[in-house]
């Protein structure tokens, strides 16, 4: 499965997983307990495959950043958990990304990062992830 199946929802903890669309959302279900639920269109809704990290450059897509944890971390999970102090985050994020933008992105956000990177390991979703990376990096680099 790749992230553009998984979606963060606000005000929802944990990950969910399309199933279906529906006449007014969509139903999702939960990484965490399995549980469905109805989403409507107007809740604040983030597909993992659109979320980015600003960098001082660019921005750099989730998924390359979830590529670096699992090459820093050699496909376990984090060294350092989500719940860990502010510098002790920013100083792993460093570690990952080096050039991420301070002003920009804050430690709630390296906190979900690093939930979120711990639960799709956990769920084996992050198995072709090399893959998927690799197939669009190839896409980007190709002439129009």
């Amino acid at each position: 499965m790749s992230l553009n199946k998984i979606i963060a929802i606000a005000g929802k903890p944990g990950l969910y997983h399309l199933i279906k669309q529906t006449r007014g959302g969509f139903i999702a279900e939960s990484l965490l307990d399995k549980k469905r639920l109805s989403v409507n269109i107007q809740q604040n809704v983030s597909v993992l495959s659109e979320i980015a990290i600003y960098t001082l450059e660019k921005e750099v897509p989730l998924k390359d950043v979830f590529l670096s944890i699992k090459n820093k971390e050699n496909g376990n999970k984090t060294s350092v958990g989500p719940k860990e102090g502010k510098d002790k985050l920013e100083e792993y994020f460093f570690d990952i990304l080096p050039n991420y933008d301070e002003d920009r992105v804050y430690a709630s956000d390296i906190k979900k990062v690093i939930q979120w990177y711990n639960l799709l390991l956990d769920k084996e979703l992050l198995n072709d992830l090399d893959k998927d990376v690799e197939k669009s990096s190839t896409v980007e680099e190709q002439p129009e």
